[in-house]
């Protein structure tokens, strides 16, 4: 099991899929509750990795993934923001009169971070798959 981490200062999206893509743990939880729901879900999930986002506060998040004795991967977040809200609009189509509106145009109604967690492990999954 793999987990994926958007780490933020208020916020985080945390997201636990197996080896082959599927979701077993995806939300977001406020960044001081973080050290507590990764000891939680790598017990639980027996995690292997975690998958970390570059952006802001990922330093601390590190630390605190190390600490709990995790291997730990630093990845670039380039554009999953953008990628997460698109997915997000997949996976929850807009209704009524929204769906005569570009979503592109949209901004979703709640926060992708654990979308972008989820795309971050996925991103990892295809590249050693390529390997």
């Amino acid at each position: 099991m793999m987990m994926g981490i958007d780490p933020g200062r208020d916020k985080c999206g945390v997201a636990v899929l197996t080896a082959v893509g599927e979701i077993k743990y995806q939300r977001v939880v406020e960044t001081v509750e973080l050290g507590d729901v990764i000891k939680r879900l790598a017990t639980e999930h027996e995690i292997e990795l975690v998958i970390l986002g570059d952006g802001t506060t990922h330093k601390a998040a590190a630390a605190m993934v190390e600490a709990l004795g995790l291997q730990v991967k630093v990845v670039d977040e380039k554009h999953t923001t953008e990628e997460a809200r698109r997915e997000y609009w997949k996976k929850n189509p807009p209704r009524g009169w929204r769906k005569f509106l570009p979503t592109t145009m949209q901004v979703p109604p709640e926060p992708v971070d654990a979308i972008v967690a989820e795309i971050l492990v996925r991103r990892h999954l295809i590249s050693h798959a390529t390997k």
